[in-house]
């Protein structure tokens, strides 16, 4: 494993916990975060239950909250780390952001705008093309999701 694997992998564990998190407030798990130099500068997890906001999922959240930290509402050369692959919206709004680098644990095959259902990331006619790494951490991303819905069911 790579250096870059190994940072992958750490900053993904951080954006778990925060998928955690949303699953105890009675949110779908996913979390992100948002990296720029090494150095996290925007935390989100899934809340569109309970702020009333259908737009407020985990990468919308991080990317708001890098936004203000950083004082621009570009995130040129940051790194955005969640634990489910993208929406279209979500999508849209990284490459608005023009983010960097996506880096995603669990596949979508519901609504995955980052090759699963569709890919956005790679369309040429869009003039900003994140780059994306697919799949670090995939399976306990996976499981955190399972874990919720099976519970969930149970109700």
């Amino acid at each position: 494993m790579n250096n870059l694997e190994m940072i992958d992998q750490e900053f993904m564990q951080m954006a778990l916990l925060l998928a955690k998190k949303a699953a105890l407030a009675g949110e779908v798990p996913v979390g992100a975060i948002v990296v720029k130099d090494g150095v996290i500068i925007g935390r989100g997890s899934n809340a569109p239950i309970v702020n009333h906001d259908p737009t407020a999922h985990a990468e919308i959240q991080a990317m708001r909250a890098a936004a203000l930290h950083i004082g621009n509402y570009r995130l040129v050369d940051c790194t955005l780390y969640v634990t489910l692959e993208p929406c279209a919206m979500c999508s849209g709004a990284i490459q608005h952001a023009r983010i960097a680098r996506l880096v995603y644990g669990a596949s979508d095959a519901k609504t995955g705008a980052c090759g699963s259902v569709i890919n956005l990331m790679d369309e040429p006619k869009l003039n900003h093309h994140t780059q994306v790494t697919r799949g670090v951490l995939a399976e306990p991303c996976a499981q955190v999701l399972s874990d919720f819905f099976v519970a969930r069911r149970k109700k």
